[in-house]
């Protein structure tokens, strides 16, 4: 008996402390399907909130309380994407970690948020000065208390995510919207300005932290390098992962603003912004619920495998026909949508929809890794991309935004192919397996694009561009959904099956 402990009391929580966390069965596949349906339920209603919201307040505030709060955005957003500093993902994916670990854990999020707040206060003097605002420190500060309140939400919310409570999560996500939408509308109506943008979020975040440490609550302890090291060592990859994702991924807008200028930039990002914003949608789902699952049966390469090819199943049908069908009508798009003026982004919103296609496969792949704790080997590779990519937008810029554009089809998929050996190497699954998974996707595709541009070859040249843009859209989809429901009927039944089983069980 240690003794330090002189009480039945201390005695017990000691106990609590050490205890590794039980382990749970493994989850059954439907309910992975039920965590999608949820999670994307909540982000839905999330953006729905956020859509009215932004239309209400944008018609009662100026321009300029936009602009203050941007200038904010622009250092708050770097610093929120290290917040974490991957504690969350070190809890769940080391499943293993004890009581106490999860505790030391839960401590250095709280110190990591004080922290940030801490150089956020240090920081905001400066910035007002770089952007020439006297404003900005104060409303920097402010938004910045989000760090503390964040810190202390890391851990709960990552044990939320290890027990699969996915439905409880799409609740206090929708919550939060909810919280953030009423108090910046009513903040704006009584004539709060930009601060009306600045505490909507920030009683979001509060409202957000108090409902997962009501429901998964955990103790603090302090600190102690030997016992926390390898989970420290995981979370620093994760967080040299992150930062080099936001700088890879972040380049071309940089490169293209700083060498072909203003208006290029705008067109760019507009198609960017289109491209990406379909494919977004259910990646985001993805993203969110993976790691949980992936952690629970990081050990079990059957399982992983099923989920590998189940998920890239699922993404590819949705995802491929949005992306490909987005770059087959994508002036047709534009000059209807859009209008002439925004005619130089044709190209490149039809270059960057293949090229979402393509990355929105691979979106499994970092999560599972993470899982099977080749955490080294995706901040390595992450590394890289930040090495890679933005010399390789800066050489192609001389070809404008389409050189830019193209860059990411030609690079991604070499970058990419590191990830998809190792996968597949990690979970013993052949390279014929796992393209098998697409074939339905791909099979619909191509039917897709082959009439496509077949209607849009016998369409009259004097139609309206409009009806034009209708008749290809209705062509593609009718084709697609042909090929699923006739050639692929069996796996659309399959699939069919498991749905109804997560909704059975829901």
């Amino acid at each position: 008996m240690d003794p330090e402990l002189n009480s039945p009391t201390e005695i017990a929580t000691e106990a609590a402390l050490t205890a590794a966390p039980p382990q749970k069965a493994k989850p059954a596949d439907h309910t992975i399907v039920r965590a999608f349906a949820w999670t994307g339920a909540g982000r839905w209603a999330t953006q729905l909130l956020t859509w009215v919201t932004t239309i209400v307040v944008a018609r009662i505030l100026a321009p300029s309380d936009y602009g203050l709060i941007g200038m904010a955005t622009i250092y708050l957003g770097l610093v929120a994407l290290i917040s974490e500093f991957g504690l969350g993902q070190a809890v769940i994916t080391m499943r293993e970690m004890s009581g106490r670990q999860i505790a030391q854990l839960n401590s250095l999020s709280i110190a990591s948020g004080v922290l940030l707040f801490g150089i956020s206060g240090v920081a905001a003097g400066p910035l007002g000065k770089f952007f020439h605002n006297p404003k900005l420190p104060q409303v920097v500060i402010v938004m910045s208390l989000s760090f503390l309140i964040s810190g202390a939400q890391v851990v709960p919310d990552a044990l939320l995510q290890g027990d699969l409570r996915f439905k409880l999560l799409a609740s206090f996500d929708t919550a939060r919207a909810l919280i953030q939408a009423l108090t910046t509308v009513v903040l704006a109506l009584l004539g709060f300005g930009y601060w009306s943008l600045a505490l909507g979020p920030l009683a979001a975040s509060v409202a957000a932290a108090a409902m997962a440490l009501i429901a998964r609550p955990h103790s603090l302890a302090w600190p102690k390098w030997e016992e926390i090291k390898h989970a420290l060592r995981f979370s620093g990859d994760v967080l040299g992962s992150r930062v080099a994702w936001y700088a890879y991924s972040n380049s071309d807008f940089l490169v293209a603003g700083r060498v072909l200028g203003q208006a290029p930039l705008g067109t760019y990002t507009l198609a960017w912004t289109i491209a990406s914003t379909p494919v977004e949608k259910i990646t985001n789902v993805i993203t969110r619920v993976t790691p949980a699952f992936f952690s629970a049966v990081q050990g079990d390469k059957p399982h992983l495998r099923r989920y590998l090819l189940g998920i890239t199943n699922g993404l590819s049908l949705l995802t491929l026909p949005a992306s490909l069908g987005l770059a087959l009508v994508a002036d047709q798009f534009v000059l209807v949508v859009l209008g002439p003026k925004w005619a130089p982004a044709i190209m490149p919103l039809r270059l960057l929809a293949v090229y979402a296609a393509l990355r929105s496969i691979t979106t499994v792949f970092p999560n599972m890794l993470f899982a099977m704790r080749h955490s080294r080997f995706v901040m390595w590779m992450s590394v890289v991309s930040a090495v890679v990519f933005p010399a390789a937008f800066y050489f192609s810029s001389r070809w404008g935004t389409t050189g830019i554009a193209v860059t990411w089809i030609l690079l991604y998929p070499v970058i990419t192919a590191p990830y998809v050996w190792r996968i597949l190497a990690a979970t013993e699954l052949s390279l014929g397996t796992y393209l098998h998974s697409m074939l339905p996707a791909l099979k619909g595709s191509v039917v897709m694009i082959i009439m496509v541009l077949a209607v849009r070859a016998a369409t009259p040249g004097n139609w309206a561009p409009i009806g034009c843009f209708a008749i290809s859209v209705l062509a593609g989809a009718l084709s697609y959904a042909g090929v699923l429901l006739i050639a692929e009927r069996e796996r659309m039944r399959d699939l069919y099956r498991l749905v109804r089983g997560g909704e059975a069980e829901a």
